[in-house]
């Protein structure tokens, strides 16, 4: 398959060039099933390594040293059946297929993987609930209240000619039909994998057969809005992953929250952590960082802010 989803990725390109355009600086597979869409950016190497072009991410930069830290007081597994306590009691949040996800978050990012200021910026996304439309988003840097940059639809790229964009619509940002059973929702995820737009010559087979790929389509629903129950499942599900370990030590995301980082296995040439309230253990938002001659550095993190359903692109909750 020669297409792949420029969404998330698009969003976060967008996002970075507003950001360095107010900062007055130069801008710098085939599907075998029903598939939902890798979101920002990730990319699969090898037999399943999920060889990851970095994305949209959750802590402040001063939390990426890696020090001596003392040793977390929890594991990875611990966190996330806590995370799954957190989301059974959120409200429920119920869309028509027409409705839009808006989303709100903060976001950390820097011009190069490992090299150039970091800018934070705030962004809006209104993806459609049922798939029906384009995603549209609008951005404006932080610390410039009537700065927002024009609404604009975002659509994938033909990874043939990436200026080009296509008309292929998204998949639904409302993931309604989820079940709530851990063990359900794993048959559920093998049965519909995300779609990770593999190279020509890829071995499909190997890779959506992998006991790790339900793993890395549970993830990608985090990008959309996930009910309650089911995203306590989704959390009990990624419990049982292997290779998830706990960052030790306290750290701080984009909008100030403390929060503890899970980073998740399978990633290639940088990490990609989950991030959780410290005290309450709802999801904040993620970060992602390169791995350059055995040096950390951070790349970009989001912090969200906020989730509503709302009827078009433009409205606010």
């Amino acid at each position: 398959m020669t297409r792949r989803d420029g969404f998330e990725e698009q969003l976060l390109t967008d996002l970075r060039a507003h950001v360095v355009r107010r900062a007055g600086a130069p801008s710098a597979a085939r599907p075998v099933a029903r598939r939902v869409r890798v979101p920002r950016g990730w990319r699969l190497a090898g037999a399943f390594g999920l060889a990851v072009v970095l994305t949209a991410g959750g802590l402040a930069v001063q939390t990426m040293g890696v020090g001596d830290r003392p040793p977390p007081t929890a594991s990875a597994s611990e966190i996330f059946r806590l995370a799954a306590d957190a989301a059974r009691e959120q409200p429920e949040l119920v869309a028509r297929p027409e409705q839009y996800v808006f989303t709100e978050f903060l976001a950390t990012t820097r011009e190069r993987p490992d090299s150039g200021p970091y800018r934070t910026s705030r962004a809006q996304v209104w993806r459609s609930a049922g798939g029906l439309a384009h995603v549209q988003a609008r951005y404006r840097p932080e610390n410039e209240p009537d700065g927002w940059g024009a609404l604009r639809v975002l659509r994938p790229n033909d990874a043939a000619d990436p200026r080009r964009e296509l008309d292929e619509l998204p998949p639904p940002a409302y993931h309604g039909d989820l079940p709530t059973d851990p063990d359900e929702l794993l048959r559920y995820l093998r049965e519909h994998p995300v779609d990770l737009h593999l190279p020509e010559g890829a071995d499909e087979k190997a890779v959506y057969g992998d006991e790790r790929m339900p793993y890395a389509t549970a993830r990608s629903m985090l990008d959309g809005y996930v009910p309650p129950r089911a995203l306590a499942a989704l959390f009990e599900l990624l419990a049982r992953e292997p290779g998830a370990v706990v960052i030790p030590g306290d750290v701080v995301d984009a909008a100030g929250r403390r929060g503890v980082a899970i980073r998740m296995p399978g990633v290639i040439g940088g990490n990609n952590d989950f991030v959780f309230d410290r005290d309450t253990h709802v999801y904040l938002g993620t970060r992602d960082s390169v791995v350059r001659d055995g040096k950390e550095s951070l790349f970009s993190a989001t912090a969200l802010l906020r989730v509503a359903i709302v009827d078009r692109p433009g409205q606010l909750p």
